[in-house]
Protein backbone atom coordinates (compact mmCIF):
# COMPACT_ATOMS: atom_id res chain seq x y z
CA UNK A 1 0.00 0.00 0.00
CA UNK A 2 2.99 2.32 0.26
CA UNK A 3 6.44 2.69 -1.30
CA UNK A 4 9.28 1.62 0.99
CA UNK A 5 12.25 3.00 -0.92
CA UNK A 6 11.58 6.58 0.10
CA UNK A 7 12.27 9.06 2.90
CA UNK A 8 9.45 9.58 5.40
CA UNK A 9 9.19 12.04 8.28
CA UNK A 10 8.96 9.97 11.47
CA UNK A 11 9.49 12.40 14.35
CA UNK A 12 10.45 15.86 15.43
CA UNK A 13 14.00 16.00 16.85
CA UNK A 14 12.81 16.86 20.35
CA UNK A 15 10.77 13.65 20.49
CA UNK A 16 13.96 11.59 20.59
CA UNK A 17 15.98 12.17 23.74
CA UNK A 18 19.26 10.85 25.09
CA UNK A 19 17.73 8.84 27.94
CA UNK A 20 14.54 7.23 26.62
CA UNK A 21 13.86 5.61 23.22
CA UNK A 22 10.86 6.43 21.06
CA UNK A 23 8.82 3.54 19.71
CA UNK A 24 6.90 4.23 16.51
CA UNK A 25 5.41 2.00 13.81
CA UNK A 26 6.37 3.13 10.31
CA UNK A 27 5.00 1.42 7.18
CA UNK A 28 3.88 -1.54 9.31
CA UNK A 29 7.36 -1.87 10.82
CA UNK A 30 7.86 -1.35 14.59
CA UNK A 31 10.98 0.77 15.10
CA UNK A 32 12.84 2.10 18.15
CA UNK A 33 14.60 5.46 17.87
CA UNK A 34 17.31 6.72 20.23
CA UNK A 35 20.36 8.98 20.38
CA UNK A 36 23.91 7.74 20.93
CA UNK A 37 26.60 9.51 22.97
CA UNK A 38 27.29 11.94 20.10
CA UNK A 39 23.61 12.82 19.76
CA UNK A 40 23.27 10.90 16.49
CA UNK A 41 19.91 9.19 16.05
CA UNK A 42 19.77 5.45 15.60
CA UNK A 43 16.77 3.49 14.33
CA UNK A 44 16.49 -0.27 14.89
CA UNK A 45 13.82 -2.93 14.88
CA UNK A 46 11.74 -2.63 18.03
CA UNK A 47 12.59 -6.23 18.89
CA UNK A 48 15.09 -7.51 21.43
CA UNK A 49 16.95 -10.52 19.97
CA UNK A 50 17.03 -12.16 23.40
CA UNK A 51 13.33 -12.60 24.24
CA UNK A 52 11.55 -10.52 21.64
CA UNK A 53 10.24 -7.70 23.83
CA UNK A 54 10.06 -4.16 22.41
CA UNK A 55 13.34 -2.33 22.85
CA UNK A 56 11.37 0.92 23.10
CA UNK A 57 10.33 -0.18 26.61
CA UNK A 58 13.95 0.18 27.72
CA UNK A 59 16.28 3.15 28.20
CA UNK A 60 19.45 4.69 26.82
CA UNK A 61 22.75 4.34 28.73
CA UNK A 62 26.20 5.39 27.52
CA UNK A 63 24.74 5.95 24.05
CA UNK A 64 23.36 2.40 23.73
CA UNK A 65 19.76 1.24 23.74
CA UNK A 66 19.25 -1.03 26.75
CA UNK A 67 16.42 -3.56 26.83
CA UNK A 68 14.18 -3.03 29.84
CA UNK A 69 13.68 -6.79 30.35
CA UNK A 70 17.17 -8.26 30.90
CA UNK A 71 19.56 -5.39 30.18
CA UNK A 72 20.81 -6.32 26.70
CA UNK A 73 22.51 -3.24 25.21
CA UNK A 74 22.21 -2.42 21.52
CA UNK A 75 24.15 0.01 19.30
CA UNK A 76 22.84 2.17 16.47
CA UNK A 77 23.96 -0.47 13.96
CA UNK A 78 21.65 -3.11 15.46
CA UNK A 79 24.51 -5.12 16.99
CA UNK A 80 24.41 -6.30 20.59
CA UNK A 81 27.09 -4.55 22.65
CA UNK A 82 26.71 -6.22 26.04
CA UNK A 83 24.43 -7.97 28.52
CA UNK A 84 25.06 -8.48 32.26
CA UNK A 85 26.88 -11.77 32.89
CA UNK A 86 26.48 -13.01 29.31
CA UNK A 87 28.59 -13.40 26.19
CA UNK A 88 26.42 -11.84 23.54
CA UNK A 89 28.67 -9.99 21.09
CA UNK A 90 28.27 -12.86 18.65
CA UNK A 91 24.52 -12.33 18.47
CA UNK A 92 23.33 -11.72 14.90
CA UNK A 93 22.34 -8.06 14.49
CA UNK A 94 18.78 -6.93 14.24
CA UNK A 95 17.80 -4.63 11.42
CA UNK A 96 18.89 -1.00 11.54
CA UNK A 97 17.49 1.71 9.28
CA UNK A 98 18.92 4.74 7.47
CA UNK A 99 17.84 7.79 9.45
CA UNK A 100 18.61 11.50 9.03
CA UNK A 101 17.91 14.64 11.01
CA UNK A 102 17.24 17.41 8.52
CA UNK A 103 15.14 20.56 8.08
CA UNK A 104 13.51 20.34 11.49
CA UNK A 105 12.42 16.70 11.22
CA UNK A 106 13.73 13.15 11.58
CA UNK A 107 13.50 11.15 8.35
CA UNK A 108 13.58 7.36 7.91
CA UNK A 109 14.14 5.13 4.88
CA UNK A 110 12.15 1.90 5.56
CA UNK A 111 13.19 0.09 2.37
CA UNK A 112 16.47 -1.16 0.90
CA UNK A 113 19.19 0.63 2.86
CA UNK A 114 21.60 0.43 -0.06
CA UNK A 115 19.37 2.78 -2.05
CA UNK A 116 19.08 5.50 0.60
CA UNK A 117 20.71 8.86 -0.18
CA UNK A 118 20.25 11.74 2.23
CA UNK A 119 20.62 14.25 -0.59
CA UNK A 120 17.27 13.01 -1.94
CA UNK A 121 15.43 14.44 1.08
CA UNK A 122 13.53 17.45 -0.34
CA UNK A 123 14.78 20.85 0.81
CA UNK A 124 11.85 23.03 1.94
CA UNK A 125 11.52 26.59 0.62
CA UNK A 126 11.87 28.10 4.10
CA UNK A 127 15.10 26.30 5.01
CA UNK A 128 17.79 28.73 6.10
CA UNK A 129 15.50 31.75 5.62
CA UNK A 130 15.31 34.12 8.59
CA UNK A 131 12.30 35.88 7.04
CA UNK A 132 10.18 32.74 7.45
CA UNK A 133 8.68 31.29 10.65
CA UNK A 134 7.48 27.70 11.12
CA UNK A 135 5.21 26.08 13.70
CA UNK A 136 3.19 22.89 13.78
CA UNK A 137 2.18 19.65 15.48
CA UNK A 138 1.46 15.94 15.07
CA UNK A 139 -1.70 13.84 14.78
CA UNK A 140 -2.06 10.07 14.65
CA UNK A 141 -5.04 9.42 12.38
CA UNK A 142 -6.85 6.11 12.00
CA UNK A 143 -7.16 6.23 8.23
CA UNK A 144 -5.28 5.11 5.12
CA UNK A 145 -2.62 7.74 4.44
CA UNK A 146 -3.94 8.11 0.89
CA UNK A 147 -7.26 9.44 2.19
CA UNK A 148 -5.38 12.28 3.85
CA UNK A 149 -3.53 13.00 0.59
CA UNK A 150 -6.92 13.09 -1.19
CA UNK A 151 -8.17 15.51 1.46
CA UNK A 152 -5.23 17.89 1.06
CA UNK A 153 -5.14 17.81 -2.74
CA UNK A 154 -8.82 18.81 -2.94
CA UNK A 155 -9.58 21.77 -0.68
CA UNK A 156 -13.22 22.02 -1.74
CA UNK A 157 -14.10 20.49 1.62
CA UNK A 158 -12.97 23.68 3.37
CA UNK A 159 -16.33 25.29 2.55
CA UNK A 160 -18.10 22.63 4.61
CA UNK A 161 -15.68 21.14 7.15
CA UNK A 162 -13.96 24.44 8.01
CA UNK A 163 -16.80 26.90 7.50
CA UNK A 164 -15.92 28.98 10.58
CA UNK A 165 -12.22 29.48 9.82
CA UNK A 166 -10.86 29.10 6.28
CA UNK A 167 -13.93 27.99 4.33
CA UNK A 168 -16.03 30.21 2.07
CA UNK A 169 -18.48 29.68 -0.78
CA UNK A 170 -16.05 31.14 -3.35
CA UNK A 171 -13.93 27.97 -3.01
CA UNK A 172 -16.79 25.98 -4.50
CA UNK A 173 -17.26 28.48 -7.29
CA UNK A 174 -13.63 28.84 -8.39
CA UNK A 175 -12.39 26.45 -11.10
CA UNK A 176 -9.64 24.02 -10.19
CA UNK A 177 -6.83 22.80 -12.47
CA UNK A 178 -4.45 19.86 -11.99
CA UNK A 179 -1.19 19.13 -13.78
CA UNK A 180 1.86 16.90 -13.30
CA UNK A 181 5.22 18.67 -13.47
CA UNK A 182 8.56 16.86 -13.03
CA UNK A 183 6.99 14.10 -10.95
CA UNK A 184 5.01 16.51 -8.76
CA UNK A 185 1.23 16.88 -8.85
CA UNK A 186 0.04 20.50 -8.74
CA UNK A 187 -3.58 21.48 -8.13
CA UNK A 188 -4.39 25.19 -8.29
CA UNK A 189 -7.36 27.36 -7.40
CA UNK A 190 -7.51 31.17 -7.56
CA UNK A 191 -10.27 33.44 -6.23
CA UNK A 192 -10.44 37.12 -7.12
CA UNK A 193 -12.20 40.11 -5.53
CA UNK A 194 -13.49 38.34 -2.44
CA UNK A 195 -13.59 38.93 1.31
CA UNK A 196 -11.10 36.93 3.35
CA UNK A 197 -12.44 34.25 5.73
CA UNK A 198 -11.78 34.60 9.51
CA UNK A 199 -8.39 32.88 9.62
CA UNK A 200 -7.00 35.04 6.83
CA UNK A 201 -8.52 38.18 8.28
CA UNK A 202 -6.46 37.49 11.39
CA UNK A 203 -3.35 37.00 9.25
CA UNK A 204 -3.99 40.21 7.33
CA UNK A 205 -4.41 42.22 10.50
CA UNK A 206 -1.20 40.70 11.89
CA UNK A 207 0.64 41.90 8.79
CA UNK A 208 -0.68 45.45 9.13
CA UNK A 209 -3.38 45.14 6.48
CA UNK A 210 -7.04 46.11 6.59
CA UNK A 211 -8.78 42.81 7.32
CA UNK A 212 -12.02 44.03 5.71
CA UNK A 213 -10.35 44.85 2.38
CA UNK A 214 -11.20 43.00 -0.81
CA UNK A 215 -8.55 40.40 -1.64
CA UNK A 216 -7.38 37.87 -4.19
CA UNK A 217 -6.87 34.38 -2.71
CA UNK A 218 -4.91 31.35 -3.88
CA UNK A 219 -4.47 27.66 -3.04
CA UNK A 220 -1.66 25.81 -4.82
CA UNK A 221 -1.36 22.19 -3.63
CA UNK A 222 1.85 20.30 -4.47
CA UNK A 223 2.11 16.56 -3.92
CA UNK A 224 5.69 15.34 -3.40
CA UNK A 225 6.14 11.55 -3.56
CA UNK A 226 5.87 9.41 -1.61
CA UNK A 227 3.26 11.16 0.56
CA UNK A 228 3.92 14.83 1.31
CA UNK A 229 1.73 17.78 0.38
CA UNK A 230 2.93 21.39 0.53
CA UNK A 231 0.28 24.03 -0.11
CA UNK A 232 0.95 27.66 -1.05
CA UNK A 233 -1.90 29.64 0.49
CA UNK A 234 -2.64 33.28 1.09
CA UNK A 235 -4.50 36.45 0.31
CA UNK A 236 -3.32 39.70 -1.27
CA UNK A 237 -4.98 43.07 -1.51
CA UNK A 238 -6.99 43.22 -4.70
CA UNK A 239 -5.08 44.35 -7.75
CA UNK A 240 -1.55 43.84 -6.40
CA UNK A 241 -0.68 40.64 -8.25
CA UNK A 242 -2.21 37.92 -6.07
CA UNK A 243 0.38 35.23 -5.40
CA UNK A 244 3.09 37.51 -6.83
CA UNK A 245 2.11 40.54 -4.71
CA UNK A 246 4.75 42.34 -2.60
CA UNK A 247 5.19 41.02 0.94
CA UNK A 248 3.58 44.09 2.50
CA UNK A 249 0.45 43.66 0.35
CA UNK A 250 -0.29 40.05 1.23
CA UNK A 251 -0.40 37.41 3.95
CA UNK A 252 1.06 34.21 2.57
CA UNK A 253 2.30 30.87 3.85
CA UNK A 254 3.01 27.26 3.00
CA UNK A 255 0.86 24.66 4.74
CA UNK A 256 3.23 21.83 5.65
CA UNK A 257 1.79 18.30 5.42
CA UNK A 258 4.25 15.45 5.95
CA UNK A 259 2.26 12.22 5.94
CA UNK A 260 3.76 8.87 6.94
CA UNK A 261 1.95 5.50 6.87
CA UNK A 262 1.80 3.78 10.24
CA UNK A 263 -0.25 0.74 9.21
CA UNK A 264 -2.58 -0.08 6.31
CA UNK A 265 -5.29 1.87 8.11
CA UNK A 266 -3.50 4.58 10.07
CA UNK A 267 -0.92 7.30 9.54
CA UNK A 268 1.23 9.91 11.22
CA UNK A 269 0.41 13.48 10.20
CA UNK A 270 3.11 16.09 10.80
CA UNK A 271 1.36 19.37 10.08
CA UNK A 272 2.35 22.99 10.27
CA UNK A 273 2.60 26.34 8.56
CA UNK A 274 5.64 28.19 7.28
CA UNK A 275 4.72 31.84 6.91
CA UNK A 276 6.46 34.65 5.07
CA UNK A 277 5.41 37.60 7.22
CA UNK A 278 6.15 38.74 10.80
CA UNK A 279 8.67 35.92 11.14
CA UNK A 280 10.02 37.27 14.44
CA UNK A 281 6.61 37.32 16.15
CA UNK A 282 6.62 34.23 18.40
CA UNK A 283 3.15 34.99 19.74
CA UNK A 284 1.77 35.01 16.19
CA UNK A 285 3.47 31.68 15.47
CA UNK A 286 1.75 30.16 18.49
CA UNK A 287 -1.61 31.71 17.60
CA UNK A 288 -1.42 30.29 14.08
CA UNK A 289 -0.35 26.90 15.41
CA UNK A 290 -3.34 26.84 17.76
CA UNK A 291 -5.63 27.91 14.92
CA UNK A 292 -4.28 25.18 12.66
CA UNK A 293 -4.75 22.62 15.42
CA UNK A 294 -8.44 23.49 15.58
CA UNK A 295 -8.79 23.46 11.79
CA UNK A 296 -7.05 20.13 11.26
CA UNK A 297 -8.90 18.58 14.21
CA UNK A 298 -12.10 19.19 12.26
CA UNK A 299 -10.84 16.76 9.59
CA UNK A 300 -10.14 13.89 11.98
CA UNK A 301 -13.63 12.49 12.49
CA UNK A 302 -14.43 12.88 8.79
CA UNK A 303 -11.33 10.92 7.73
CA UNK A 304 -11.66 8.20 10.36
CA UNK A 305 -15.35 7.65 9.65
CA UNK A 306 -14.57 7.60 5.93
CA UNK A 307 -12.00 4.85 6.61
CA UNK A 308 -14.59 2.86 8.56
CA UNK A 309 -17.11 3.15 5.74
CA UNK A 310 -14.63 2.09 3.08
CA UNK A 311 -13.63 -0.93 5.16
CA UNK A 312 -17.29 -1.87 5.72
CA UNK A 313 -18.14 -1.61 2.00
CA UNK A 314 -14.95 -2.50 0.13
CA UNK A 315 -16.87 -3.43 -3.01
CA UNK A 316 -18.42 0.01 -3.41
CA UNK A 317 -17.05 2.16 -6.23
CA UNK A 318 -16.48 5.87 -5.65
CA UNK A 319 -17.31 8.73 -7.98
CA UNK A 320 -14.42 10.72 -9.43
CA UNK A 321 -15.01 14.37 -10.30
CA UNK A 322 -12.76 17.10 -11.67
CA UNK A 323 -12.01 18.27 -8.13
CA UNK A 324 -10.51 14.83 -7.42
CA UNK A 325 -7.79 15.21 -10.07
CA UNK A 326 -5.00 15.96 -7.61
CA UNK A 327 -5.68 12.90 -5.48
CA UNK A 328 -6.13 10.67 -8.53
CA UNK A 329 -2.79 11.74 -10.01
CA UNK A 330 -1.05 11.39 -6.65
CA UNK A 331 -2.33 7.84 -6.28
CA UNK A 332 -1.21 7.04 -9.81
CA UNK A 333 2.35 8.08 -8.92
CA UNK A 334 2.22 6.08 -5.68
CA UNK A 335 1.03 3.00 -7.56
CA UNK A 336 3.84 3.40 -10.09
CA UNK A 337 6.45 3.60 -7.32
CA UNK A 338 5.07 0.46 -5.68
CA UNK A 339 4.96 -1.40 -9.01
CA UNK A 340 8.59 -0.52 -9.73
CA UNK A 341 9.66 -1.76 -6.30
CA UNK A 342 7.84 -5.06 -6.80
CA UNK A 343 9.33 -5.52 -10.26
CA UNK A 344 12.84 -4.87 -8.94
CA UNK A 345 12.31 -7.32 -6.05
CA UNK A 346 11.11 -10.00 -8.47
CA UNK A 347 14.00 -9.63 -10.89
Amino acid sequence: MFPLNAWYVVARPDEIGSDKPLGRRICNQPIAFFRNSEGVIGAVEDFCPHRGVPLSLGFVRDGNLVCGYHGLAMGCNGRTVSMPGQRVKGFPPIRSYPVAERYGFVWLWPGDAALAREEDIPVPAWHGRSDWAVGGGLFNIRCDYRLLIDNLMDLTHETYVHSSSIGQKEIDEAPVATRVVDGLVVTERYMEKIKAPPFWQMAMESNGMDKTATVDRWQICRFQPPSNVLIDVGVALEGHGGFEAPVDKKASAIVVDYITPETDGSCWYFWGMARHFKADDAALTEAIRNGQHVIFSEDLEMLERQQQNLQAWPERGLLKLNIDGGGVQARRIIDELIARERAAAAS
